[in-house]
This record gives C-alpha cells, sequence and structure tokens, in this order.
C-alpha cells in the first residue's frame, strides 16, 4: 500500500488537520446556548473549511480532519462561531481562536492532541472569550504510525473531564514569541509527558470520513489478522478490497501477503473499482500490481456523478414537498424569504414550484425556468453580490464590496444553498463562476496558473516577473491598489509591505501574496457564508472523487450547445426526420445564434444548460424513471397558432406550416416573447 505524496510543488507540507472538540466556551446569551462550528484558515492560499455545526452547547464535539497544504511562512488560523449570529453583521457570533504560525505547526506536528486556549481576534477587543480547543497535526507521510494518537471514540462517549487520560496532568506552558495565539500565549499540553499508558490507536474508520453507503460498505465478517488501520470490505459486484482507514487508500492487494508473492485472486480479473477514494480528493485507488509504485485508475467522470446522485438520493426524505410559490416579477426577494425560512432538511424534499397567477402544475420544468430566472436575478452584478471578474471576461466573482448591502452574508447563504439545491434536485446554475471559486468550494489552495482563464494581463504580468531578472526594472513594494467604488486604497501584502521594495531575491513570495489577494480580498466572510449555505444541501465529502473543473459541470453543466448532439438525440413524434417541419425546424436552429438556441432550449426545456453527458441525459418529469430526450411533435393544429413547449417532457408541439419562412417567424416569436405555464 502506497502512502500519497507529502510534499505538493516542492515547498508545501501536506498536513492532516484534525479539529476534535472545544470547551467550556463563553455563553454571551442569557436565554439560549450557541450552535457552535470551527473554520480552518490557511492565511492568504485560499484553504477555507468548515466543521459541522453543533447544536445549543459550550462543548461541541466534531472529530472531523481536512488535508492542508502548508508552506513554510504559512499560518493556520482556526476560529470557533456560532451559527445563529454569523449571519447577522461582521464579526459578529465570534467566540474565540488560536493562530498557528510556522514556528508553532512545526513544534506541534506529529505530537497528538494538543489542547490550545482560544484568544481574541484583537487584543483591544471587548467581546469576553474563553474556553480551549483540542487539535492535531500530522505529516501525511506520518498519519498511523507517528507521534501518541488518542482514541476519539473513547473521548466523544465520555462525559466527565474530557482531557483526564489524554493529556499530562500538568500542561507545558508554550509561549509563542511572534504571537502564535492570536497575540497571546498558546499552551500546548503535550501527551508525551503523560507517564500513563497511551490509549491504543484507533483502527475503526472516520465516522464522517467514509460513511458506510450501499457501495462502501464493511464487509461482514472482519479477519482478525489484518494489520492494524486497515479493514476488508466487499463492492457492489462481490470484489473483495481492503482500505487504509487512515489515508483513505483502497487496494485489491491483500496486505497480509508480501507484495514478492503471487495472490490467489477470486476472479481472473478484477473489475474497475467503485468505491475506495484517496483522502486528497483525486477519484481513484491504489493497486496491487507488481512493485510499490501505486496504479491509479481514474473515474469516469459520469460514473461518478451517478455515485453522486445515488448518495444525495438516500438523503432525500420520502414524504413531504419543497413548495416555493413566487412572483415573476419579485422572483429574487421572495424566493430569499422562502427559502432562508426553511430548514435544510426541508430544501432536500420533492422540489414543486408554482408560479403565482399561473395554473402550470411544477414536474421539473417550473424548477428549471424558476432557477433559470432566479440566477439572471441573484447573479446579476447590479445588485453588488457578484462582479465580472474583468471587463472583458464575463466569469462572476465574489464582490469584495458587497458589505455595501448590510445583509449581505445572509444573500450569500441563500446564494449557496440555491446552488445546493440545484445541484440536490440534479438542475443547473444558469451562470459562470471563475474556477478558482469551484477551487475554493473544494478546499484546494489557488495557484498562479489559476489566473490565466480569469485575467490573463494580470497572469502574463506575473510571469514576466517570475521569469525575468527585476533588478533596476520594476519600482514595486509590497503593496498594490484597490479600487471601491471610484476611490483607490492601498493595501498592504505583508506588515509594513508599502517600505519593503520587490526585489530578484523576494519576488516569489510577492507573486504568492499578489495571487490570493487578487482571489481572497475582502471575499473571506462572503465566501464561508455561501459555502456553509452550498454544504447544507451537498456535504463536502461527497465533493471529494471531483476536482474544480468536474465540479464546474456538476453546478453548471454545458454552457455550450452542441447542435450534432442535438440531432442526434432528438425523439420524433408523429413525423419523420424527411419530414418538411423537422427539417425547417433544424434549419430555423443553424441561423439562430449561440444565444438564441440556448432561448429555444431555454423555451422548451425550461433551462438553457445541457447535462454534461450531454443531449442523451436531458431531464424529464420528476420522478421519472429515466432521461427524457428532446422531443419535436408534429400537431393537427392552425397553423396561425405559435408553436407550444411542455418543459416537463421536453417536447415542443409544432403546427404543420406552410413554409420555412413561416415556421421562422412563429418560433422566433414563440422564443423571444411569451412566457408562463398553464394547464391543459
Amino acid at each position: 500500500m502506497s502512502n500519497p505524496g507529502s510534499r505538493r510543488n516542492g515547498s508545501s507540507i501536506k498536513i492532516r488537520l484534525t479539529v476534535l472538540c472545544a470547551k467550556n466556551l463563553v455563553k454571551k446569551d442569557f436565554f439560549r446556548l450557541p450552535d457552535p462550528f470551527a473554520k480552518v484558515v490557511v492565511d492568504g492560499s485560499g484553504q477555507c473549511h468548515s466543521t459541522d455545526t453543533v447544536k445549543s452547547t459550550l462543548d461541541p464535539k466534531w472529530n472531523q480532519h481536512y488535508d492542508l497544504y502548508i508552506g513554510k511562512t504559512d499560518s493556520i488560523t482556526i476560529s470557533i462561531w456560532n451559527h445563529k449570529k454569523i449571519h447577522k453583521r461582521q464579526g459578529a457570533g465570534f467566540l474565540g481562536c488560536i493562530r498557528l504560525l510556522s514556528n508553532a505547526i512545526s513544534r506541534l506536528k506529529d505530537t497528538g492532541y494538543q489542547r490550545l486556549d482560544l484568544c481574541k481576534l484583537n487584543p483591544s477587543d471587548s467581546d469576553a472569550v474563553r474556553g480551549q480547543i483540542v487539535v492535531s497535526l500530522q505529516t501525511r507521510d506520518r498519519i498511523g504510525s507517528g507521534g501518541p494518537v488518542v482514541d476519539c471514540r473513547g473521548l466523544l462517549e465520555n462525559d466527565g473531564p474530557v482531557f483526564e487520560g489524554c493529556f499530562s496532568e500538568e500542561p507545558l506552558p508554550y509561549s509563542d514569541p511572534t504571537g502564535a495565539a492570536g497575540g497571546g500565549n498558546c499552551r500546548l499540553d503535550s501527551p508525551g509527558q503523560d507517564s500513563r499508558p497511551q490509549t491504543q490507536r484507533i483502527r475503526g474508520q472516520d465516522s464522517r470520513g467514509h460513511g458506510h453507503t450501499p457501495q462502501n460498505r464493511p464487509h461482514g465478517h472482519q479477519p482478525p489478522d489484518l494489520p492494524e488501520g486497515y479493514e476488508q470490505r466487499t463492492t457492489v459486484q462481490g470484489q473483495v478490497y481492503f482500505l487504509h482507514t487512515h489515508t483513505g487508500v483502497s487496494t485489491w492487494h491483500d496486505p497480509r501477503i508480501p507484495r514478492n508473492q503471487p495472490q490467489v485472486k477470486e476472479t481472473s480479473q478484477a473489475p474497475p473499482m467503485d468505491v475506495g477514494v484517496d483522502e486528497g480528493g483525486g477519484g481513484g485507488v491504489s493497486g496491487g500490481g507488481d512493485g510499490d509504485v501505486a496504479v491509479r485508475y481514474e473515474r469516469d467522470l459520469v460514473h461518478k456523478l451517478k455515485l453522486l446522485r445515488h448518495e444525495l438520493s438516500l438523503q432525500q426524505p420520502q414524504a413531504g414537498h419543497c413548495r416555493i410559490e413566487v412572483s415573476r416579477e419579485e422572483i429574487f426577494e421572495e424566493s430569499y424569504r422562502q427559502i432562508m425560512k426553511m430548514r435544510p432538511k426541508d430544501l432536500k424534499k420533492r422540489l414543486m414550484v408554482k408560479f403565482r397567477g399561473e395554473e402550470g402544475l411544477d414536474y421539473g420544468g417550473v424548477a428549471r425556468e424558476w432557477l433559470y430566472l432566479l440566477c439572471h436575478e441573484m447573479l446579476n452584478p447590479y445588485y453588488g453580490l457578484f462582479q465580472y471578474s474583468t471587463d472583458n471576461i464575463y466569469t462572476l466573482q465574489i464582490n469584495p464590496d458587497s458589505s455595501i448591502n448590510p445583509d449581505h452574508l445572509s444573500y450569500f447563504h441563500f446564494v449557496g444553498r440555491v446552488m445546493g439545491l440545484a445541484v440536490f434536485h440534479s438542475h443547473y446554475i444558469n451562470g459562470s463562476f471563475t474556477l478558482p471559486f469551484y477551487k475554493q468550494l473544494l478546499g484546494k489552495p489557488i495557484q498562479l496558473n489559476d489566473l490565466e482563464t480569469t485575467d490573463p494581463e494580470l497572469h502574463k504580468s506575473l510571469v514576466w516577473i517570475l521569469e525575468n531578472d527585476i533588478t533596476s526594472v520594476l519600482d514595486h513594494t509590497f503593496c498594490v491598489e484597490h479600487n471601491a467604488f471610484g476611490k483607490f486604497s492601498q493595501h498592504e501584502l505583508k506588515p509594513n509591505g508599502r517600505n519593503i521594495p520587490v526585489t530578484e531575491e523576494n519576488k516569489k513570495e510577492y507573486v504568492r501574496l499578489y495571487v490570493n489577494w487578487r482571489f481572497m480580498r475582502g471575499i473571506e466572510a462572503q465566501f464561508l457564508a455561501l459555502q456553509k449555505g452550498f454544504s447544507e444541501l451537498i456535504p463536502q465529502h461527497l465533493l471529494k472523487p471531483f476536482d474544480h473543473k468536474e465540479l464546474e459541470l456538476i453546478i453548471g453543466g454545458l454552457g455550450k450547445i452542441d447542435l450534432a448532439d442535438w440531432k442526434a438525440n432528438t425523439r420524433l413524434k408523429h413525423c419523420t426526420g424527411e419530414s418538411n417541419v423537422v427539417r425547417w425546424f433544424w434549419q430555423a436552429v443553424e441561423a439562430f445564434t449561440e444565444e438564441r438556441r440556448g432561448r429555444l432550449l431555454q423555451f422548451v426545456t425550461g433551462s438553457t444548460r445541457v447535462p454534461l453527458q450531454g443531449f442523451k441525459a436531458l431531464q424529464g418529469s420528476t420522478g421519472s424513471a429515466g432521461p427524457r430526450l428532446f422531443t419535436i411533435h408534429l400537431i393537427d393544429a392552425n397553423t396561425e397558432n405559435l408553436p407550444k413547449a411542455h418543459t416537463c417532457f421536453n417536447r415542443i408541439d409544432i403546427p404543420p406550416y406552410e413554409s420555412y419562412e413561416k415556421l421562422y417567424e412563429k418560433l422566433l416569436t414563440a422564443v423571444e416573447e411569451t412566457c408562463g405555464f398553464a394547464v391543459e
């Protein structure tokens, strides 16, 4: 079994941070307890994670881990927030934080669980902070073998003193001269000082990292002689494989058999692995081939999406509906009010949308049109939540100046819920975000090459700086200008940056800080709110098999329409491919611009987006057994009538027009000038 690589790009270390629990948090409300969750940020890198929210407690227990890429100068900030208050105003709901600078990370890693005192964001803050948080840092090549490891399950089941038996009786004080804990002292309780025997290393799987899904169910009988940390499981096809629970890597090879000995297989050839995803999110497994090199099986995107849909279907309640009734004129505000007052589990019920004053019944088509219209409103830069990445590239990114709207965090929470709602119910968001936005959703670090598609001019300039000697050429400092509503302000990329010149020696640091600032300037709180809403419907661990480009397809579908694929996957009813109406219809579509083709598709199906599998996977009515192809239906009707669409069935009804010109005119009128639903 091969370990994943512990380094990325040569200068970053891959570290697994486990947030176990917190104790004795401050109670700021007299009548109710907080709903705490922890936020983990690698400062400046774009890596941001949030734990689940624990309801009504001062002693939350999470036991969740995250894989982080830490540079030599990076620091980690772990803050605890009250979910009940975080969306009310900037900074509301803060319960305490710790900040670990690079030297503190070096001291902490591979030393087991540590109890750290929570501190204020700034020493001058008046908010009361108290309590501790329990975390561990392990380098990926030491996971399962380095440092003392505490049995977390025993901790979480113990209602007594949580730290008894896990830490030394007399904690060792640790004072970071650079202020590793937000300017205060950070107390490290080293398990190495405990004279009592250490608790046995965990052999069970993480309760969150590897759920027992129907495709990933443990084998009924666990052989007692398996090496520590391994579990024997079977795929849905009955193939036996082995999971290393500490790293999340799967293999066909029996770890009890040496690699240089032949292994007796149950079948002559193992099928492609259907389960076992690397914790790093790579969507593959390690094979049992010759040598120690892991053989990666890259999963097909369509198959990974199928597994995701299955996992989400298991979370959908069997009874009840998520009913949304809005008017077309106030679709943004009315949708916001109704969605934000619902619980996440209510949003997972079967979606039923109704436009006020219209009689149409929603079997999928009305919901698609509602999402199409809603996206045009909530993603419109006019509202100030989002902005275009550059003046001539119309991909969307979070607007760092969105705080001009005092409720902007609540609206970002709403946008996240809408995105999660679309993915959960197999719909698509009609908008294109920057690729770094999807990387942030996956918790992956942002790099220089991500600028190429977002801001090519800036990318070209920064690449030139890296590839050329800038001595006596550039007169830059570690300070950049930012234009907010016509007013220019300066931002220092590092403390006292305006007085630090960019030189040949420090230019790499300048480029790294500039890229991080370009994508993260002033949007940390907004992105956290959006991510929170999205994760309420789509748990983050389900997205680990996907990369950022695949996530873009999952959320937005295919934006470009393939005319050949459209023709090949169209069903004809009461007509043939040689019928005049059919030939004229495709002639009209070929004459349309790309925008009008999208409008035609939206008129017939309710959405301008195409599933990533193409037109063969168009979704029909809600609850149908499978996809429903685009359908051209020749009807016996007055040729003065306009074509009629049935969005729940992806069908367009076309009267037998006498000429191509008349069909083109009627089709264009129907697409451009009609709206609304009715019942026949």
